[in-house]
C-alpha cells in the first residue's frame, strides 16, 4: 500500500505540473502575453513544479535527505538514463548556444555546489547546503535568466526556449474549452501538486523504512525518476523527430532550474545536511556534465551510441551500488 500511494502521489504531481502549465498558458495567451515570455515563464517553471514541490514539502517536513537526493537522483536520471536513451534511439548532435552557454553554466552550477558541500566538511562542520548557500545558487540562476530573457527580447532563437514552446504544443488539446476551463485547470494543478507532493514526501518516507534503504536513495530511485518522466518522454518523441536541439535542451535545461532553483529555494526554507554518499552523487553529476562537454567540443557535437551505453552503464552501476552498498 505504501509503494501505491508513493506512485498516486508521483501520478498527482505529474498531473498536477500538465494541470497547471495549461491552464495558466491558456489564461497568459488571453491577455495578450507573448507567447515566448509564456515559454520562459508558466512553461518552465510549470514543468519543474513536481521537483520543487516534493523539496518544499520536504523541507518543510524536515525530510531533507529525500529532498536531496529528489534533486540530484534528478539531474542523474536526465544525465544519464533520459539524454542516453535518446541518444540510444538516434545519435544526439548538440551545437551552437547549449554548448556555449547552457552546459558550461550547468559545469558551473554543480561545481559551486560540489565547493559548498566541500568547503563545510574541510573544516570539520557537518557538510550541508545553507541558506547564504542557497542565495548564491539563486543568484546565479538570476544570470542564466537575465541572459535568456535578453533573448526573447532580441528574438534570438535560444534552444530551451524553443523546448519551452514544444513542451507546451505535446499537452494535449483541451477537454475543455473556455477562460473558466483554464481557471478550473490552475486550480487542479495546484491541489493536485499539493496533495501530490504530500502524498510522495510521506509514502517515501516510510517506503524508505520499510525497504530498510536510506530516505536519500528512494528520492534518487522512486522519486527522482518518477518526477523526471516528462523529461524522458520529451527526449525520447524529440529523438524519434530527429530534434537533437529540443533533447538536450530539455534535459540541460531541466537541470539547470534544478541545481540552481529547485535546490536553493528548499534549502532557503531549511538547510539541507548532505546525507552519506552526496558528495559523490554531486560529484558523479559535475563527471557527467564534463563528459558532455568534451564529447560536444572535441566528439564531432554528437553522443554516439557508444557514448550513450557507456553513460548507461556507469549510471545504473552507481544506481546499483546506492542501493545495495
Amino acid at each position: 500500500m505504501t509503494f501505491l500511494l508513493t506512485i498516486l502521489g508521483l501520478v498527482l504531481l505529474l498531473l498536477g505540473g500538465t494541470g497547471l502549465v495549461r491552464g495558466a498558458s491558456g489564461i497568459a495567451s488571453r491577455h495578450g502575453v507573448s507567447p515566448l515570455l509564456v515559454g520562459l515563464t508558466v512553461v518552465a517553471f510549470g514543468t519543474s513544479a513536481p521537483e520543487l514541490v516534493v523539496n518544499v514539502i520536504g523541507a518543510i517536513s524536515n525530510e531533507t535527505e529525500l529532498a536531496f537526493g529528489n534533486v540530484v537522483g534528478s539531474n542523474l536520471a536526465n544525465l544519464g538514463l533520459v539524454l542516453c536513451v535518446a541518444a540510444l534511439i538516434k545519435p544526439v548532435r548538440i551545437e551552437g548556444q547549449i554548448v556555449r552557454r547552457e552546459l558550461p553554466l550547468l559545469l558551473l552550477g554543480s561545481t559551486v555546489l560540489l565547493v559548498m558541500t566541500l568547503d563545510q566538511s574541510l573544516v570539520g562542520t557537518t557538510a550541508l547546503i545553507s541558506r547564504s548557500d542557497g542565495i548564491i545558487l539563486l543568484l546565479l540562476f538570476s544570470i542564466f535568466l537575465y541572459l535568456t530573457i535578453n533573448d526573447v527580447l532580441a528574438q534570438r532563437e535560444d534552444p530551451l526556449i524553443a523546448n519551452m514552446q514544444q513542451i507546451r504544443t505535446m499537452i494535449p488539446p483541451r477537454l475543455l474549452i473556455g477562460f473558466r476551463a483554464d481557471w478550473v485547470l490552475v486550480c487542479f494543478g495546484i491541489v493536485a501538486l499539493g496533495v501530490g507532493g504530500h502524498l510522495t514526501i510521506s509514502q517515501g518516507s516510510k517506503l524508505a523504512e520499510l525497504l530498510g534503504l536510506s530516505p536519500v536513495v528512494i528520492g534518487m530511485l522512486v522519486v527522482a525518476i518518477g518526477t523526471s518522466l516528462p523529461e524522458l518522454v520529451t527526449s525520447i518523441i524529440a529523438a524519434f523527430k530527429n530534434e537533437s536541439d529540443l533533447c538536450v535542451g530539455n534535459v540541460i535545461g531541466s537541470n539547470i532550474f534544478n541545481c540552481l532553483f529547485v535546490l536553493p529555494i528548499s534549502a532557503l526554507i531549511r538547510p539541507l545536511p548532505i546525507p552519506q554518499g552526496g558528495i559523490v552523487d554531486i560529484l558523479l553529476t559535475l563527471a557527467f556534465t564534463i563528459v558532455l562537454l568534451v564529447v560536444f567540443f572535441y566528439g564531432r557535437a554528437t553522443m554516439s551510441r557508444v557514448i550513450a551505453t557507456a553513460l548507461l552503464a556507469s549510471y545504473l552501476g552507481y544506481m546499483g551500488l546506492r542501493v545495495f552498498a
